[in-house]
């Protein structure tokens, strides 16, 4: 019986995370199963010409009024590309089949999958969205078109699926103004501009009444499982009742010695002396325990997010000497009062376990206030030696990790998560190495 063939070696691994090139033969081959071409060869060499396998290319899709608009026009401003939806292939575009659709719909007939998915294909064939990728607003509706997509060789990395109750839906569906010089949507109950231009300027769209509306939810209740079959691996559901953000794993240094300090194993009790002292646990022993759990299945799967670490060049380079090198690195940035304000007036109650903080968030009764606890650590002394400590260090991370994202903290938490949320959807840039 043949030997199975073990693990890639740590350095072939790191070179190919590195040089992008699982997914590079990933996007090869997805494109040679879906042209078939005679030469394969040379269609590999035109396809690495084109050099657009970091275009994005995303669907957004929900029900009527879940904010498909807002969401496509937020990441084609982010991201640079092409928005496209059935409202532009109908009346902005000059696509050899758009007189064909727009019969259709002026004699109020339902335009036929096929020809929605020949007016999409031509579309994404122009230089513009090969080269800058696209947000497909709406489309697929059904598993029907899904299928005619992918058999056209229109597969989307990424599917953003809104959704809301209902009765929210239809709620929104009454209010809905839209700009008709920049195409932003706005609601005159939720998202109402400051700005008084645009309010003289917001037009009603022709929306469907609350029966007619109700009828399209549930249409596209009963289409969406379909969809759902076809795109679930790449498929994100966003909660669109509430800001958009991402729930994110996440790898605490600091969490995962207090898990081994509880296992009571030998290593747990050689870390414990060292918390229990005030004193720093070595690197070497963080790198020993870091290393096993982002070498688990669920990091190598899923991936990881590492917050706290590396606090200082050195575990820096040794996290990149152990092959662990994050793909997007983020400094948070605040300033030297907020983080005093935002620690030094943390509270916990010692009932319940509840953490209030004096200012954002405080007891709500006289009861609760008059038994919380501050926690030693959150003391200004000792804000103000972690806070030095951090600075002493930072400058030699920051000049190591030279491509990081740096993101403003003393902002709404929601503007910080959407920051994030961009950085991670937008591709990075490619790099050019070197050859050794």
């Amino acid at each position: 019986m043949a030997e199975l063939a073990g693990p890639w070696p740590p350095p072939a691994g790191a070179y190919a995370e590195e040089r992008e090139l699982f997914r590079l033969l990933q996007n090869m081959l997805e494109e040679l199963i879906i042209h078939q071409p005679d030469d394969p060869i040379q269609f590999m060499i035109n396809h690495l010409k084109q050099n657009n396998d970091d275009a994005p290319r995303i669907c957004v899709l929900g029900p009527p009024a879940s904010g498909k608009t807002t969401v496509a026009l937020w990441l084609c401003k982010r991201l640079g590309a092409i928005r496209i939806s059935q409202e532009t292939l109908l009346f902005k575009e000059a696509l050899a089949l758009t007189e064909e659709a727009k019969a259709y719909k002026e004699r109020k007939e339902k335009i036929p999958n096929a020809l929605w998915a020949s007016l999409i294909q031509e579309r994404l064939s122009n230089v513009d969205c090969i080269k800058q990728g696209w947000i497909l607003e709406g489309f697929p509706e059904n598993q029907e078109q899904a299928w005619i997509l992918q058999s056209s060789g229109i597969i989307p990395r990424h599917v953003v699926v809104l959704y809301a109750p209902d009765a929210v839906l239809i709620e929104r569906n009454s209010g809905k103004r839209i700009d008709p010089i920049t195409e932003e949507v706005y609601h005159t109950t939720f998202d109402w501009p400051r700005d008084m231009l645009i309010q003289e300027r917001l037009v009603k769209p022709e929306d469907p009444s609350e029966k007619e509306i109700s009828k399209k939810l549930l249409e596209y209740h009963r289409s969406f499982p379909g969809i759902f079959q076809v795109y679930q691996k790449v498929l994100k559901s966003i909660n669109a009742d509430q800001p958009s953000m991402d729930v994110l794993s996440q790898v605490c240094c600091g969490q995962l010695l207090k898990e081994i300090v509880a296992g009571k194993t030998k290593l747990g009790e050689l870390i414990k002396t060292y918390i229990d002292s005030g004193y720093q646990v070595p690197d070497k022993l963080v790198m020993k325990i870091l290393t096993e759990r982002l070498n688990a299945l669920d990091c190598m799967t899923n991936g990881w997010v590492l917050y706290g670490f590396p606090r200082d060049v050195e575990q820096g380079k040794q996290l990149q000497e152990s092959h662990f090198v994050p793909n997007r690195v983020f400094f948070f940035n605040l300033p030297y009062e907020s983080i005093v304000e935002r620690l030094s007036q943390r509270r916990i109650d010692p009932v319940t376990g509840e953490r209030y903080h004096t200012t954002f968030r405080p007891a709500p009764t006289p009861e609760i206030q008059a038994r919380l606890r501050q926690n030693p650590r959150d003391k200004e002394e000792n804000i103000e030696m972690c806070v030095e400590s951090y600075y002493r260090n930072i400058k030699e991370l920051e000049d190591f990790y030279e491509d990081a994202f740096y993101v403003n903290a003393d902002q709404d938490p929601f503007a910080v998560f959407e920051f994030i949320e961009s950085c991670i959807i937008k591709p990075l840039p490619c790099k050019k190495f070197k050859s050794s």
